[in-house]
């Protein structure tokens, strides 16, 4: 229960440095719905040299502990997004037990209509049209936390 004059507990979205918006804005949808992420929990070697030092990691986005499953949001320039298109397929071929969601620039400007989240500050985005109606985070396989209502951005009742 929060008393009237209280400050609001801080959420954890906004203790973090992130290194891009769309990384914040995802954070805030977490947030908002009660699903627990963290941030950069771990990095992956990919590739060693032979003396076994280090020469190529991973360190996916955010991490889902209630849903064992790693997001790694991209919504940059194409050629970056193949280079972490390949470190995914490879991380995903030294440990199959992993499980990663890439989280593309597309899903992302979806999520940002669809919850009515800012804009993003990386992108340069005429329209965005909103078209999904299920009140659910799809691309990342996840059901909200808490109940869809009618006051957030895109609800429509079922006809």
């Amino acid at each position: 229960m929060v008393r009237a004059g209280a400050p609001e507990p801080e959420l954890p979205s906004s203790t973090v440095e992130f290194m891009h918006n769309s990384e914040h804005q995802l954070a805030r949808l977490f947030d908002f719905y009660g699903i627990v992420w963290e941030y950069e929990p771990r990095t992956f070697v990919l590739a060693v040299d032979a003396d076994g030092m280090t020469t190529e990691a991973f360190t996916p986005d955010f991490y889902l502990p209630d849903h064992g499953r790693y997001l790694e949001v991209t919504t940059l320039q194409q050629p970056l997004v193949t280079r972490k298109n390949r470190k995914v397929r490879k991380l995903r071929g030294l440990h199959p037990d992993i499980d990663i969601r890439v989280v593309y620039q597309r899903d992302y400007l979806h999520l940002l209509v669809r919850y009515g989240l800012d804009a993003p500050s990386q992108l340069e985005v005429a329209e965005v049209v909103a078209t999904a109606s299920e009140p659910d985070i799809g691309l990342l396989g996840l059901r909200p936390a808490l109940p869809w209502h009618p006051s957030m951005p895109g609800f429509r009742r079922a006809s």
